[in-house]
């Protein structure tokens, strides 16, 4: 079988895109308005994008749902305030992300929506997750507009790792992190972990 992305609808090529470029790491990401208003929201379009200096990325696509076709509360704020922190999230956080992914008016704070506790940053205004494992803090490089979606670039400034997930030499200690990624519409709990041989 082949699929002609330009012969199918959106939803069609995006479900084979979301089902085929899997497990996802999900990016949550916080942000702050003008207003001061704290968000939170998970993205799974997320990855490293430069070494040297430590550039991460993530993809900020339309509203859907009942608000299709609008901007999201993410992207708006990251262009006005031009910094944003990625929390990771572990399979135990998985419940409190999901309620922070809701479509909820601008006004609503994520933060107590889930549940969970904000932390002050120390080099951006946007607050950490206290509950995450893993907190970065970026400042804004660059927004891509890229068909529908806005490829936003960002500079880490300062990393956070709870010390009880960290290992010698500058390692992660993943299957203590258990992290949660995305497989099309599921999840998957990322904890069985395997060398090839050389």
């Amino acid at each position: 079988m082949k699929f002609d992305p330009t012969d199918l609808a959106v939803k069609d090529m995006y479900k084979l895109l979301s089902g085929s470029v899997v497990p996802r790491p999900i990016a949550w990401v916080s942000s702050i308005s003008t207003d001061g208003v704290q968000n939170l929201a998970p993205f799974s379009f997320f990855t490293v994008a430069s070494r040297n200096p430590a550039m991460l990325c993530i993809s900020i696509g339309p509203g859907v749902g009942e608000r299709e076709g609008t901007i999201k509360d993410t992207l708006t704020n990251i262009r006005d305030q031009k910094e944003f922190v990625i929390n990771i999230v572990s399979t135990p956080l998985g419940n409190a992300m999901q309620k922070s992914a809701g479509n909820l008016p601008n006004h609503i704070d994520e933060f107590e929506e889930a549940g969970l506790t904000p932390v002050d940053s120390e080099k951006v205004l946007p607050k950490r997750v206290k509950e995450s494992p893993i907190q970065m803090e970026c400042k804004l490089h660059e927004i891509i507009n890229l068909g529908t979606d806005h490829l936003i670039i960002g500079q880490l400034l300062l990393y956070h790792i709870d010390e009880s997930f960290y290992l010698e030499d500058y390692k992660v200690n993943l299957e203590k992190l258990r992290p949660l990624g995305r497989l099309a519409g599921n999840y998957s709990e990322n904890k069985d972990f395997f060398t090839l041989p050389k």
